[in-house]
């Protein structure tokens, strides 16, 4: 980058590039003083913004292009790059963006501080308001609900009740970074809450639940498909991950406080210094038992496209709720995904299609009910894309070392574009722009 600074009242301005260097469509990663920069070209128009995404700090460059949106190569967030604004989940803050001018054939930004993501302008509590919200749970849906009702300069009471110990989490990286403080998982801080007037009530329930667990059974993601999954186990297996197929956990021995070993109902014995119990989704609803709040025969709570349930000013939102999808023809589906819960909680965002990443697999779209799948690349060589096909469009997809194809896919599909069964099968790839 030929770079020249300037400085004038606390601004700095720098030259990136020559303007004919970036084609439309492109983007490129410049660092300025210590500080990387997204520099896009599209639609005719230069953006820059921050870099990074702000979900985990992916880089956005690999990510996927289309129109004034960005992205993330990662968990599917999407960022527009000429404002920086967050327009699809997960992660809450947005980018930091820059001042563009293009001058006699030189493209230049500036800037005046070093920002690596920013909250949008949000109000906070004033006590004359007599108005009150109360937010039952302590997840990404509740959350996203308090922000939006801050930013669309809701003055009232927001309370959020939690019966975790802690305010809002990054509940998955608990299985994924098992040795992060538990302030190194908050998704924002105690001034945060302040700041915006946001009360949040840590252990606390509303009514009486009663849980009885009597059986774990491990199940093998049949979301992906036998030969997807298949890989996905033997990839596991290479890192000495054992699985006990079409087995369960009758009981859990211990001695002195500590665990020692898991029986399984196959009579197999396992030495163990730790469980992780993967219990999956119940919505914890029961405390609605006895109400007028609708409920489905799986206890999801029943809401509509406005996350409005059958009885006025409750609403529902997250894993709890059975909602129709938008992109699937209103069918009405229960998803119990992080993503998901994000735009639940900010319906002035439509509810796309979730991103579901396994660390190793990424997957798009609700595919349920998918008859085909057709495979891009070798399942067995561990480099490989998935069409999940239904009724001769594809519904979903899913990729291994196949970057940005998945984001590039998600654009398509959220932009409303349906692709066929025909396009997947072709040889030429062209129209996905890898």
């Amino acid at each position: 980058m030929n770079e020249d600074l300037t400085a004038e009242q606390g601004e700095v301005t720098a030259l990136l590039c020559q303007e004919d260097e970036l084609q439309d469509g492109q983007m490129r990663e410049v660092e300025v003083e210590g500080q990387k920069v997204l520099l896009v070209r599209t639609e005719g128009r230069y953006g820059a913004v921050g870099s990074r995404c702000t979900h985990y700090n992916a880089p956005l460059v690999k990510g996927a292009l289309v129109g004034n949106r960005v992205r993330c190569p990662f968990h599917g967030a999407c960022f527009n790059v000429m404002t920086g604004d967050i327009e699809e989940f997960p992660g809450l803050d947005c980018l930091p963006s820059y001042k563009v001018k293009v001058e006699d054939g030189n493209v230049y930004i500036s800037f005046n501080r070093k920002l690596s993501r920013r909250v949008k302008e949000m109000s906070s509590r004033e006590p004359e308001v007599n108005h009150s919200t109360l937010l039952i749970g302590g997840g990404p849906a509740a959350l996203l609900c308090a922000e939006t009702l801050r930013r669309n300069s809701y003055q009232g009471r927001i309370v959020m009740v939690t019966k975790d110990a802690l305010p809002p989490f990054d509940k998955p990286k608990l299985s994924k970074a098992l040795n992060s403080e538990s302030s190194q998982i908050l998704l924002r801080s105690e001034d945060f809450f302040k700041q915006y007037g946001i009360e949040v009530w840590t252990q606390k329930e509303v009514g009486e639940r009663e849980t009885n667990l009597h059986n774990i059974v491990f199940v093998i993601n049949n979301v992906l498909g036998l030969s997807t999954g298949s890989r996905w186990v033997i990839m596991l297996e290479e890192n000495n991950v054992k699985f006990y197929m079409k087995d369960r956990v009758l009981e859990i021995r211990g001695e002195d406080g500590k665990v020692k070993e898991v029986v399984l109902e196959s009579g197999a014995v396992l030495q163990a210094d730790v469980v992780v119990a993967g219990i999956g989704v119940v919505p914890n609803s029961d405390f609605l038992m006895g109400s007028q709040v609708q409920t489905d025969s799986r206890k999801a709570v029943v809401v509509d496209e406005f996350m409005k349930t059958n009885v006025p000013d409750i609403y529902g939102a997250g894993d709890v709720t059975s909602f129709p999808l938008p992109i699937r023809g209103g069918q009405r589906v229960q998803i119990g995904h992080w993503q998901m819960a994000h735009s639940h909680g900010n319906t002035s965002l439509p509810v796309q299609k979730p991103w579901f990443d396994w660390e190793l697999i990424d997957r798009y779209s609700f595919g349920e009910g998918y008859t085909e799948i057709i495979f891009k690349g070798k399942v067995e060589e561990g480099k490989f894309l998935a069409f999940y096909i239904k009724e001769q469009v594809v519904v979903a997809a899913a990729s291994l070392m196949f970057d940005p194809a998945v984001s590039l896919i998600a654009e398509l599909m959220s932009s409303g574009h349906q692709i066929t069964k025909t396009q997947a099968q072709s040889e030429d790839l062209s129209w996905l722009k890898l």
